[in-house]
């Protein structure tokens, strides 16, 4: 198992993008901005992971996805780790998701606590409603994981 930068072309991964974020002008506004790191297995890739340098030592993951066949083996996990450990400047790494419990658990048992509300973050900002485990998606639920 292997991650590597991505530099150019962040684009040819957008089936992995979506996995994260299903609205591709949504992607488009971190994508170039943001550090990309993929996550190989046996030199097919399996995941993503998209991170913004928001400054003082503060980053946030953008997106992460793993693919359907490969999620719930711990790749997820050892994307958010290498991440975390990737930042040698790193006071705090933050994750945004749908207030889904299923995901929030998931992040929490990576280290994360919940941080912040962003009150109707995907009504307002998403074209359609975006929907998790049967749950419609209203407010975008911060994680923060610190040093």
């Amino acid at each position: 198992m292997d991650i590597m930068e991505i530099i150019d072309d962040k684009k040819a991964y957008i089936d992995l993008l979506l996995l994260g974020d299903e609205q591709e002008d949504m992607i488009d506004k971190y994508l170039n901005i943001g550090k990309m790191f993929v996550l190989l297995d046996k030199g097919a890739v399996i995941g993503q992971c998209v991170v913004t340098n928001e400054g003082q030592g503060v980053y946030e993951i953008k997106n992460i996805s793993v693919s359907v066949a490969y999620q719930r083996q711990g790749y997820g996990r050892v994307l958010l780790d290498y991440v975390y450990n990737y930042f040698g400047d790193l006071n705090a790494l933050y994750v945004g998701t749908g207030d889904s419990q299923k995901t929030i658990v998931f992040y929490e048992a990576c280290g994360f606590v919940k941080s912040h509300i962003v009150e109707n973050f995907f009504t307002d900002n998403y074209n359609h409603e975006i929907v998790e485990d049967g749950h419609i998606l209203k407010d975008m639920v911060y994680l923060r994981r610190s040093k």
